[in-house]
């Protein structure tokens, strides 16, 4: 679907709701979450000719908003982001060459984008290791290496129910890692 098929009069009626129950959990205040939706939607509005039809309107919709979330936290606990909260338009940014309303090619990747990438995978690490040794192997078996249920259970001697409790657990327990340790 390229741009010229995206339809942004029905994203407030198709996709606010999501967004906002996808954006409350990792913000935790309504006015922000608002806000930082607003903000999705107008970048969207900017950014449609960058559309390229690859992913649904609903997950490029998402991809904006994931930015607009590490934006937003980048901003609070950056003295650089508090700068650039204090920023005005100009006539010159309404093209939407303004950087923080361009949607990021995903193969254009910035040092920024690295450093970024690189803390992401320590604190996957320091997470892993909060796991206990058992949940942890069976999770990088399943998760980062790719192992198939079968496989993990013979060697586990375990059902795959009992499989896929042990990886909804860990990936709880990472995910709350993360949530406090990287976000």
């Amino acid at each position: 679907m390229p741009s010229s098929l995206l339809n942004p009069n029905q994203w407030v009626d198709l996709y606010s709701d999501y967004l906002y129950n996808y954006t409350i959990v990792r913000v935790n205040s309504h006015e922000v979450a608002q806000d930082l939706i607003s903000e999705t939607f107008l970048a969207g509005l900017k950014s449609q000719k960058n559309f390229k039809g690859e992913a649904s309107e609903r997950t490029w919709l998402i991809s904006i908003l994931k930015r607009k979330i590490i934006d937003h936290y980048r901003k609070i606990n950056s003295t650089k982001g508090k700068a650039e909260v204090r920023m005005s338009y100009t006539d010159e940014d309404a093209e939407g060459s303004w950087i923080e309303e361009r949607v990021s090619d995903p193969f254009d990747k910035t040092a920024e984008d690295t450093m970024e990438n690189e803390e992401l995978g320590l604190a996957i690490l320091n997470c892993l290791d909060g796991l206990n040794e058992r949940q942890a192997t069976i999770f990088k078996m399943k998760t980062i290496d790719g192992f198939d249920t079968e496989a993990i259970c013979n060697e586990f001697d375990i059902t795959p129910s009992n499989l896929w409790v042990i990886i909804h657990r860990a990936r709880n327990a990472m995910a709350d890692c993360l949530e406090t340790n990287w976000f």
